[in-house]
């Protein structure tokens, strides 16, 4: 029996609970045109089964299983919780702690030139052992621009700051600590000048 556990606009994602799988289905769009819209939806659904494939291999992510439908992606379901709904329950000594293995986690996937695209903590799940298993890189794709990093890194600052709003800086601080740990200190100095340059210039967007 399968469960919905998220509608977005894009895919909803069921649970089958007695095969402890995630299904992942992409969403027909009534607006294009049938043909079109399938060729979209296989092409986005591949590129994501490739970026998951990559990602699992590099950190914890989970590795879609073979699939016979184009516009699905079957995955086993990580037992835990989103890290959006459990890091502040932790006292701060361990929200830090927690910080650091997602920095060091998401320098291992630049360094390997893959782009999130996503990087909340709603797409990251917490296991009992405290792993950090990333998910859902339907926005995902491969890049070497270090802006295409930053703006990943800026969008987790973002939401720290909006869902993890009292120590959020703290955090942030453990985050790119880490990641200039992972990254190097010379690949990091880029991102966090080009971070600096897109702040910058939400600031003064009118």
């Amino acid at each position: 029996m399968r469960t919905i556990l998220q509608q977005g606009a894009e895919a909803a994602i069921y649970l089958d609970k007695k095969q402890k799988l995630i299904l992942k289905d992409r969403i027909k769009k009534s607006y294009r045109i049938p043909e079109l819209d399938n060729r979209i939806r296989k092409q986005r659904t591949k590129s994501e089964i490739k970026l998951l494939e990559k990602a699992s291999k590099i950190i914890s992510a989970p590795l879609p299983k073979a699939s016979k439908d184009i516009n699905k992606i079957e995955m086993p379901f990580i037992q835990g919780k989103k890290l959006s709904e459990s890091l502040d329950s932790f006292p701060l000594k361990e929200q830090k702690e927690i910080c650091k293995k997602v920095g060091q986690e998401i320098a291992k996937l630049h360094a390997s030139d893959l782009i999130h695209g996503d990087l909340t903590t709603s797409n990251m799940i917490l296991t009992k052992d405290n792993e950090i298993f990333f998910i859902d890189f339907g926005l995902g794709y491969i890049s070497k621009k270090i802006e295409d990093k930053a703006v990943d890194l800026h969008l987790l600052r973002q939401a720290l700051e909006a869902k993890h709003f009292q120590n959020w800086e703290t955090l942030l601080e453990h985050v790119l600590k880490a990641y200039e740990k992972t990254l190097g200190k010379e690949e990091a100095k880029k991102v966090f000048e080009r971070i600096a340059s897109i702040e910058k210039r939400g600031r003064y967007r009118h």
